[in-house]
């Protein structure tokens, strides 16, 4: 039997010859209008040499000249598994989209650890940098030039994907991006630790030990867990996020729910202006709502996101 060199079940594994097998993630839903929820959905390559693309969504009855809201997603999975193309983000945003009745656009960053980070942050923001370039006319895709109102513009992401929205989010606040206003994100279950334990994280100590080896295989230069990266308290631009508002969700049973109450914590010390919201569901796991849409817990996420999305 092939030798294990690196095992992160139930996400991947990597053998010694230097095969990698992806255990979940790899699902494909190809790119047909939903026919539940009547979106039109379409994928769009924004750099071939290195494979960067997208997928986006458009409710229907948007009239020709009508401006919607803009949400930008990232895809959750470690940084190592998944895609925009996966079935559960599939539903998920078809969903919000005809909800609330905004132009989606999910982008498909590469993984580690074939392309290490910081590649997926120099993806993404690239992909934004694309879709910033239909604000004033240039950009070619008429579903943004013709229906995205760039003055009501979220991010949003789940787990690995909430990291990305919220570093997006940063640089936005640093740089600026000409013609776009960001409004707020939104960050499912993020990914986010600490190198010393917080209130009950010293309590799993097998959860840290796999967040630390994941994030250090996705990672090999940081520097470990006090890397601003993974844990914002630790980054001194942490207060010029682009944005005014931000909604957090954590899962009662996730590993991770503490990092979200302390990113609260965090933010309203840095000096950040904004409001940041947290919201815990008790008794589900991470990422429970792409697992399980349908479940009461799903759909009265999917109605406060959508509401988030809509309260500008």
């Amino acid at each position: 039997m092939a030798e294990i060199v690196h095992d992160f079940f139930p996400l991947m594994r990597v053998y010694k010859d230097g095969r990698i097998e992806r255990l979940m993630g790899e699902g494909f839903v190809p790119p047909e209008s939903d026919p539940e929820t009547g979106v039109q959905i379409k994928d769009i390559e924004i750099d071939p040499q290195i494979n960067l693309s997208a997928r986006l969504y458009l409710p229907k009855n948007v009239d020709t000249v009508q401006k919607i809201p803009l949400f930008v997603y990232f895809h959750g999975g470690g940084f190592v598994i998944e895609s925009a193309s996966s079935p559960s983000y599939h539903k998920h945003l078809s969903t919000v989209a005809a909800e609330a009745k905004v132009v989606i656009v999910s982008v498909n960053y590469r993984l580690a650890p074939e392309y290490p980070l910081p590649i997926a942050y120099e993806d993404t923001w690239l992909a934004l940098k694309w879709v910033a370039s239909h604000a004033n006319g240039d950009g070619h895709e008429p579903w943004l030039k013709d229906h995205a109102d760039f003055n009501r513009v979220y991010f949003g992401g789940d787990s690995a994907g909430g990291n990305i929205a919220h570093h997006i989010a940063i640089r936005v606040g640093l740089e600026k991006l000409d013609g776009v206003k960001l409004e707020g994100i939104f960050l499912a279950c993020p990914f986010f630790w600490g190198k010393d334990p917080i209130d009950g994280e010293g309590e799993n100590l097998g959860a840290k030990g796999f967040v630390e080896k994941l994030w250090l295989f996705a990672n090999p230069n940081s520097s470990g867990l006090d890397d601003p990266l993974i844990n914002p308290e630790k980054d001194p631009k942490l207060s010029s996020l682009g944005c005014d508002k931000v909604l957090v969700y954590v899962a009662g049973k996730d590993p991770l729910r503490f990092r979200g109450f302390y990113y609260k914590e965090a933010l309203e010390k840095s000096g950040w202006p904004g409001t940041v919201e947290v919201v815990e569901v008790k008794d589900e796991e991470h990422v429970f709502h792409l697992f399980a849409p349908e479940a009461e817990n799903g759909m009265a996420m999917s109605k406060k996101l959508v509401s988030f999305l809509n309260q500008s």
